[in-house]
């Protein structure tokens, strides 16, 4: 098995680069065709992770949406639904979130070493907790996921953990899907905060594939050096 799995960064942006606005309500970039390209491209993973804020903020439930692709999993010897993941620095998570309280797939939480104890206290059996080093180290979270079988991973976000892939040098794989308008806010997230990334102008990422979905566009770009 590699050292680590496959790591594929997943996100829907506006055309300059936010994933949502400023606002209390959740700004929808993506549609009913892309929401079941995204269910599509889970069903052929192993694991989902997000980062804690995006818990808190979104409360997403993870799941394979289309019983036709759950169903095949199954036919494939794979369970339902994928590992759920997720990072936390803080150990702040609701254990009544719906990360935790849908689906029969494992929920892994990553966190300070420091705090592991005391969050799986909190969570009372509803997640395995794992302590990944003070402060935790993506390089221990992906060899964990590796020596439970996880051999390809996708990561839903948010911004701080996609840059925290993107900085790190793990990413090899990116599926950005471009919304048709602006959100011209330097209050709103964005798909990358600032930092040193080794996609450099003279190190480019290869795009692999551009579909059109109606009005948005999927660009697929590789990093260099890693097997699809």
């Amino acid at each position: 098995m590699s050292e680590r799995p496959y790591v594929l960064l997943s996100c829907a942006m506006s055309v300059d680069g936010y994933i949502d606005d400023a606002s209390p309500e959740r700004l929808r970039l993506s549609s009913p065709a892309d929401f079941d390209r995204v269910d599509a491209v889970r069903a052929g993973c192993d694991a989902i992770l997000v980062g804690a804020g995006t818990v808190r903020a979104d409360d997403p439930r993870l799941l394979i949406r289309s019983p036709a692709r759950r169903e095949r999993r199954a036919e494939r010897g794979l369970p339902p639904d994928l590992t759920k993941v997720t990072l936390t620095w803080s150990g702040d998570v609701d254990p009544d979130a719906r990360f935790f309280t849908t689906g029969e797939s494992p929920k892994l939480v990553y966190t300070a070493s420091a705090r592991a104890d005391a969050l799986a206290g909190r969570l009372a059996g509803r997640a395995e907790v794992i302590g990944a080093g003070d402060p935790p180290e993506l390089e221990r979270v992906l060899a964990d996921l590796a020596g439970r079988g996880v051999r390809r991973l996708m990561v839903e976000g948010g911004g701080a953990v996609h840059t925290a892939f993107l900085t790190a040098g793990l990413a090899d794989e990116l599926q950005l899907v471009v919304a048709p308008f602006f959100v011209g806010d330097p209050a709103a997230p964005r798909f990358a905060h600032s930092g040193v990334f080794p996609q450099r102008p003279d190190r480019p990422m290869r795009l692999e594939e551009v579909t059109r979905i109606g009005d948005l566009v999927l660009l697929r770009y590789l990093t260099a050096g890693r097997r699809v």
